[in-house]
């Protein structure tokens, strides 16, 4: 066996799109936090790129106008049409608020889950720019499919007034008009599969990240989207709600669906412009490759001893990368060795230039530690399911309970039920600064770390979080059963201001600024760069899963606390019912699972951090093919 040849140690991959993707995301709410490597030793082909060749000069300012403008209406066509669901499907379609939360939740998480294969559809095989143009005209579809049910009477059932409606007596949706309400929805999760992964990378594109023009772009493009993805979200939960609570659903419903046309419009003039990037091919390919090639040597031993790990390299297959992409080399680690012996060189596995005779017998070492960033992350990722479950109550039974309380404001102002999340986005907006101009250069002076806290501690307190807000939310639900339940009303309103609702949303929207924000983070700096799409679909699917396993507990619970005497927990008449319960059952669920996220994160290796003062640190080019 021959020594395979080494490698110089690469940190500069730091300015790739990729990365770069990761730490605008980061920047956006840590501006405090500035590390900017300097890209050396470029290949000439960077200089032919689109964004750098005067005949081909595409991308920058000039695209990201149109792509900014696409994104903003995309979002409030979306964001417009669901903000205020649970309301429809109960009021309007006569559904219970079991059933009603089982299609939000189980539709959320198939919506959630479909961006993983769209990222893996763009990366491999058509690119960014085709994905989101297909799933742009699968969402327009889906919204007027959904928009027809509250327009034609064929396709929802007779209106009932709001005393039929509580005693039960509305007649439900039909079989048939709740299928054109799925096949709706079908039609929005393929355009989400496309839009959501593919959006940002796509913005990112538009910029060289080689030059610092390019850098300032990319920074400014994140502050642009983060700046628009507030406002769209304040306006859907505010303007567009308020419209299909008091208003029309017909106009409600109709205003989202025009905004998706300009949407496309926008996306779609701006062709020109944009710089697309060729896709890469599939990276689940070189997955599976390092697997089968650790099985088929899993009788092999090691052939040096673990006191000199630095010379037992010379036996593992180590090669330069090669192509136009700037990633990092990841060193070998002794973590999952099991995974080393794929990189072990065999007698003939090599050819006489150093390639590779089979690729599923032999894997390089960089191949080998990717995998084993995924297995890492795994168990984080998992643990951080069950704490978004909380989050998923937001959308169902927060807004019954809002509905079965006082939300006059004023003598002539309803606040609509929907609109009581943006109470959480006003607390991440007024936290971010306070936290990150202000808390994080005093902890970094404690702790003398950059972020002033590790990712993993900042998680683990957005879930304590959680904890405290159902914890609260059971308390004021308590509180709100037993007032009105002794003030009887036709339509069971509890004498209480729905305000006394804003104490554990103000604790949901800690929850986000640390959780949910953290984990966008971690993703983004702990995949291998080629995979950080894949990353940002896996957090998607997080909420996914989250609200499968909210769905599950909803219908255990639903099923299995009605007793002869006693309806149960989660009852259509939540006054009969015991909603505080389940909140605190939730609760246990999150603190049980905050143990479990302890002890996954106790034992997690980070990937390797970078001296980016170091000026000894070289480049390497790699491709992102197995």
């Amino acid at each position: 066996m021959r020594n395979s040849e080494k490698m110089l140690g690469t940190h500069d991959h730091y300015n790739t799109p990729s990365w770069w993707l990761g730490r605008c995301i980061s920047s956006c709410f840590s501006p405090s936090e500035k590390m900017e490597p300097t890209l050396r030793n470029l290949p000439t082909a960077a200089s032919e790129s689109p964004h750098t060749n005067p005949k081909k000069k595409r991308g920058g300012w000039k695209a990201i106008t149109f792509i900014l403008g696409n994104e903003t209406f995309e979002r409030l066509a979306v964001f417009g049409l669901f903000a205020n669901f649970m309301v429809y499907l109960t009021r309007e379609l006569h559904l219970d608020q079991v059933t009603a939360s089982n299609i939000l939740s189980l539709w959320f998480g198939i919506t959630n889950f479909a961006p993983l294969v769209g990222a893996f559809i763009s990366d491999a095989y058509v690119g960014r720019f085709r994905t989101i143009a297909f799933a742009s005209f699968g969402t327009l579809s889906g919204m007027i499919v959904v928009t027809l049910t509250s327009w034609l009477p064929e396709l929802h059932p007779p209106p009932c007034s709001p005393e039929e409606l509580a005693s039960g007596k509305c007649v439900r949706a039909s079989n048939s008009q709740m299928g054109v309400l799925i096949l709706g929805l079908c039609c929005l999760t393929i355009g989400s599969s496309g839009v959501r992964p593919c959006s940002i990378p796509f913005g990112v594109d538009q910029f060289d990240p080689t030059t610092e023009e390019g850098k300032k772009g990319i920074n400014s493009f994140f502050n642009w989207y983060y700046t628009t993805f507030t406002m769209v979200l304040l306006v859907t939960q505010t303007v567009v709600v308020y419209i299909q609570d008091s208003v029309s659903w017909k106009i409600g419903f109709g205003i989202p669906t025009l905004c998706m046309l300009c949407s496309i419009i926008m996306f779609f003039v701006g062709t020109t412009l944009y710089v697309r990037v060729k896709p890469e091919g599939s990276i689940f390919s070189g997955v599976a490759q390092v697997l089968v090639a650790a099985y088929r040597k899993r009788k092999l031993r090691f052939p040096m001893s673990e006191e000199k790990p630095e010379d037992s390299q010379a036996c593992f297959y180590d090669p330069p990368l090669a192509g136009t992409t700037v990633v990092s080399k990841l060193p070998l680690t002794k973590q999952f060795r099991a995974l080393n012996k794929a990189a072990l060189i065999m007698e003939g596995e090599l050819n006489p230039d150093g390639t590779i005779v089979n690729k599923w017998r032999l894997v390089s070492i960089q191949q080998v530690e990717e995998v084993k960033c995924l297995v890492r992350i795994i168990p984080i990722w998992a643990a951080g399911i069950l704490s978004l479950t909380s989050m998923a109550q937001q959308g169902t039974f927060t807004v019954s309970q809002a509905m079965k309380m006082n939300r006059n404001l004023g003598p002539n102002f309803q606040v609509p039920p929907g609109s009581l999340v943006v109470i959480s986005f006003i607390t991440i907006a007024l936290w971010l600064p306070i936290y990150d101009r202000f808390l994080v250069p005093k902890l970094r002076k404690i702790t003398n770390h950059e972020g002033g806290i590790t990712l993993l501690l900042r998680i683990g307190i957005g879930m304590v979080f959680s904890i405290l807000s159902m914890l609260v939310a059971g308390m004021v639900e308590k509180v709100r059963r037993d007032s009105a339940n002794s003030n009887p009303t036709p339509l069971g309103i509890a004498p209480m201001s729905v305000f006394w609702l804003a104490p554990h949303l103000i604790l949901m929207g800690f929850c986000e600024a640390f959780n949910i924000i953290g984990q966008i983070e971690f993703f983004n700096r702990q995949f291998p760069e080629h995979m950080r799409s894949i990353g940002n679909s896996l957090f998607s699917c997080s909420f996914a899963v989250a609200n499968y396993v909210s769905t599950i507990i909803v219908n255990v619970v639903h099923h299995t606390t009605r007793t002869p005497t006693h309806p149960d927990w989660l009852t259509n008449d939540i006054n009969a019912g015991r909603i505080d319960y389940f909140y605190y059952l939730i609760a246990v669920l999150a603190t049980l699972n905050l143990f479990f996220f302890i002890f996954v994160a106790r034992r997690y290796q980070y990937k390797g951090s970078v001296d980016f003062n170091d000026e000894t640190h070289e480049v390497e080019l790699g491709s992102h093919k197995p």
